[in-house]
Protein backbone atom coordinates (compact mmCIF):
# COMPACT_ATOMS: atom_id res chain seq x y z
CA UNK A 1 0.00 0.00 0.00
CA UNK A 2 1.64 3.11 -1.03
CA UNK A 3 0.79 6.50 1.38
CA UNK A 4 1.99 9.99 2.08
CA UNK A 5 2.25 11.52 5.39
CA UNK A 6 2.06 15.11 5.77
CA UNK A 7 3.87 17.71 7.59
CA UNK A 8 2.00 17.93 10.42
CA UNK A 9 2.21 13.65 10.99
CA UNK A 10 5.93 13.79 10.54
CA UNK A 11 5.95 16.82 13.66
CA UNK A 12 3.12 14.97 15.46
CA UNK A 13 5.87 13.57 18.10
CA UNK A 14 6.61 16.73 18.72
CA UNK A 15 3.40 18.60 19.88
CA UNK A 16 2.18 18.62 23.62
CA UNK A 17 2.16 14.53 24.14
CA UNK A 18 -0.18 15.76 27.62
CA UNK A 19 -2.93 15.78 24.71
CA UNK A 20 -4.35 12.75 24.97
CA UNK A 21 -5.37 12.79 20.99
CA UNK A 22 -2.31 14.00 20.34
CA UNK A 23 -0.50 11.18 22.13
CA UNK A 24 -2.85 8.88 20.18
CA UNK A 25 -1.94 9.97 17.25
CA UNK A 26 1.88 10.15 17.95
CA UNK A 27 1.42 6.45 18.98
CA UNK A 28 -0.49 5.84 15.29
CA UNK A 29 1.99 7.48 13.54
CA UNK A 30 5.27 5.83 14.98
CA UNK A 31 3.28 2.08 14.14
CA UNK A 32 2.91 3.23 10.67
CA UNK A 33 6.68 4.26 9.94
CA UNK A 34 7.75 1.04 11.69
CA UNK A 35 5.30 -0.47 9.57
CA UNK A 36 6.96 1.25 6.75
CA UNK A 37 10.60 0.45 7.57
CA UNK A 38 8.95 -3.16 7.95
CA UNK A 39 7.98 -3.34 4.49
CA UNK A 40 4.62 -3.26 5.64
CA UNK A 41 3.69 -0.23 3.54
CA UNK A 42 5.72 1.99 1.24
CA UNK A 43 6.13 5.43 1.93
CA UNK A 44 5.94 8.33 -0.65
CA UNK A 45 7.66 11.69 -0.14
CA UNK A 46 7.40 14.74 -2.19
CA UNK A 47 9.76 17.99 -2.73
CA UNK A 48 7.13 19.66 -0.97
CA UNK A 49 7.79 18.10 2.78
CA UNK A 50 11.36 18.66 1.68
CA UNK A 51 11.09 22.32 1.37
CA UNK A 52 8.44 22.59 4.51
CA UNK A 53 10.84 20.60 6.58
CA UNK A 54 13.78 22.67 5.52
CA UNK A 55 11.60 26.02 6.66
CA UNK A 56 11.21 24.45 10.11
CA UNK A 57 12.69 26.69 12.54
CA UNK A 58 13.33 24.37 14.82
CA UNK A 59 16.99 22.26 14.15
CA UNK A 60 16.48 19.15 16.25
CA UNK A 61 13.02 18.92 14.50
CA UNK A 62 14.30 18.98 11.04
CA UNK A 63 17.34 16.77 12.20
CA UNK A 64 14.77 14.14 13.32
CA UNK A 65 12.15 14.50 9.80
CA UNK A 66 15.10 14.57 7.29
CA UNK A 67 16.45 10.93 7.45
CA UNK A 68 12.93 9.51 6.93
CA UNK A 69 12.97 10.29 3.10
CA UNK A 70 15.07 7.98 3.24
CA UNK A 71 12.41 5.22 3.55
CA UNK A 72 10.54 6.80 0.35
CA UNK A 73 10.16 4.14 -2.10
CA UNK A 74 9.92 7.44 -4.39
CA UNK A 75 10.86 11.26 -4.08
CA UNK A 76 7.94 13.30 -6.18
CA UNK A 77 9.21 16.32 -7.91
CA UNK A 78 7.22 19.30 -9.28
CA UNK A 79 4.97 18.84 -12.38
CA UNK A 80 2.71 20.95 -14.64
CA UNK A 81 0.19 18.17 -13.20
CA UNK A 82 0.57 18.30 -9.79
CA UNK A 83 0.43 22.32 -9.71
CA UNK A 84 -2.48 22.24 -11.88
CA UNK A 85 -4.48 19.65 -9.48
CA UNK A 86 -2.94 21.79 -6.52
CA UNK A 87 -4.71 24.56 -8.27
CA UNK A 88 -8.41 22.82 -8.41
CA UNK A 89 -8.09 22.00 -4.70
CA UNK A 90 -7.23 25.72 -3.70
CA UNK A 91 -10.54 27.04 -5.55
CA UNK A 92 -12.31 24.20 -2.68
CA UNK A 93 -10.77 25.99 0.17
CA UNK A 94 -7.68 23.86 0.45
CA UNK A 95 -4.06 26.01 1.52
CA UNK A 96 -1.29 26.16 -0.86
CA UNK A 97 0.74 23.72 0.63
CA UNK A 98 -2.03 21.06 1.84
CA UNK A 99 -3.19 21.24 -2.25
CA UNK A 100 0.06 20.67 -3.07
CA UNK A 101 0.97 17.60 -0.52
CA UNK A 102 -2.30 16.16 -1.62
CA UNK A 103 -1.66 16.71 -5.48
CA UNK A 104 1.79 14.82 -4.81
CA UNK A 105 -0.01 11.91 -3.27
CA UNK A 106 -2.43 11.66 -6.22
CA UNK A 107 0.41 11.85 -8.58
CA UNK A 108 1.79 8.83 -7.17
CA UNK A 109 -1.09 6.72 -6.85
CA UNK A 110 -1.00 6.52 -3.24
CA UNK A 111 -3.62 4.80 -1.50
CA UNK A 112 -3.76 6.85 1.14
CA UNK A 113 -2.72 10.27 2.08
CA UNK A 114 -2.29 10.89 6.15
CA UNK A 115 -2.88 13.89 8.03
CA UNK A 116 -4.10 15.25 11.31
CA UNK A 117 -5.22 18.30 9.73
CA UNK A 118 -8.70 18.89 11.38
CA UNK A 119 -9.95 20.63 8.25
CA UNK A 120 -8.41 18.45 5.15
CA UNK A 121 -9.63 15.94 7.32
CA UNK A 122 -13.27 16.75 6.91
CA UNK A 123 -12.14 17.30 2.52
CA UNK A 124 -13.80 15.42 0.73
CA UNK A 125 -11.30 14.59 -2.32
CA UNK A 126 -12.61 11.86 -4.26
CA UNK A 127 -9.01 10.75 -5.56
CA UNK A 128 -7.40 9.65 -2.18
CA UNK A 129 -8.45 8.73 1.46
CA UNK A 130 -7.59 10.86 3.56
CA UNK A 131 -7.44 9.67 7.26
CA UNK A 132 -5.85 10.89 10.66
CA UNK A 133 -2.99 7.71 11.74
CA UNK A 134 -5.16 6.49 14.12
CA UNK A 135 -8.53 5.84 11.27
CA UNK A 136 -5.23 4.25 8.90
CA UNK A 137 -4.47 1.93 12.33
CA UNK A 138 -8.23 0.74 12.00
CA UNK A 139 -8.97 0.68 9.15
CA UNK A 140 -5.55 -1.62 8.51
CA UNK A 141 -7.24 -3.93 10.92
CA UNK A 142 -4.19 -5.58 12.09
CA UNK A 143 -3.90 -3.88 15.63
CA UNK A 144 -7.52 -4.70 16.87
CA UNK A 145 -8.29 -7.57 19.47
Amino acid sequence: MLIYLDNCCYNRPFDDQLQFKIRLETQAKLQIQKDIIDGKHKLIWSYVLDYENSKNPFMEKREAIAPLRDLAVKIVVETDEIINFAEKLKVKGIKTFDALHIACAVSSNCDYYLTTDRKLLRSKINEINIADPIQFIFEQGEYLC
